[in-house]
């Protein structure tokens, strides 16, 4: 597994040997072949990205080109596992529609964003400033993000969604586990992972 990506690592640890995934926004399919390698896992990813496709398909993984926004229609109840969806929930137009899709089609969902209650986002907030750090490094006007959110609104989502949690845990931005992320993980954490099911 990529050392530098613990988010990687915490996923794969959640996921069940030879298993069927679904990884939404697959991005240059890393995630999806290193499982394939080290999980015997079997699934698809969807990306929209052309360049993304191209170098997942160098990579042997099962590839679809679709806009998220769009659904996915295209898959029957209970096709996966798994579905997943990394650092892209905020990105997408209808979130809470995309989680319900996730567990149409899959048993179980992993969803992986930039924690936006990070005490350095709090601050540029008081500064009358749009925040920008690592793990959310756009301007507000040429962000690819467009719902942001906190752990605790994502949680509040999930309870209205009648989505139970199983697993949570947050990294830094270089997707590390620090001192102190257990103990204050909306005010520490910048990036947060929920595996979750319906209730």
């Amino acid at each position: 597994m990529n050392g530098r990506r613990l988010d990687f690592r915490i996923i794969a640890d959640w996921i069940r040997p030879q298993s069927r995934v679904l990884d939404l926004g697959c991005g240059d399919g890393t995630l999806l072949d290193t499982l394939a390698r080290t999980k015997k896992v079997s699934g698809y990813g969807l990306e929209l990205d052309d360049q993304h496709v191209t170098e997942s398909i160098r990579r042997g993984v099962n590839v679809i080109q679709t806009d998220l926004d769009a659904g996915l229609s295209e898959f029957d109840d209970h096709s996966f596992d798994y579905v997943i969806l990394s650092l892209t929930l905020q990105a997408v137009k209808y979130p809470e529609r995309l989680l319900r899709e996730m567990l149409r089609v899959g048993t179980e969902g992993i969803v992986t964003f930039p924690n936006f209650g990070y005490w350095v986002s709090r601050v540029q907030l008081l500064r009358g400033r749009m925040p920008v750090s690592r793990a959310l490094p756009h301007e507000w006007y040429n962000t690819p993000n467009i719902h942001l959110c906190t752990l605790q609104d994502f949680e509040d989502l999930c309870r209205k969604e009648g989505i139970r949690i199983l697993e949570s845990e947050v990294v830094d931005h270089e997707h590390r586990r620090r001192l102190g992320l257990r103990l204050f993980p909306n005010l520490l954490g910048e990036i947060a992972l929920y595996r979750f099911r319906r209730a």
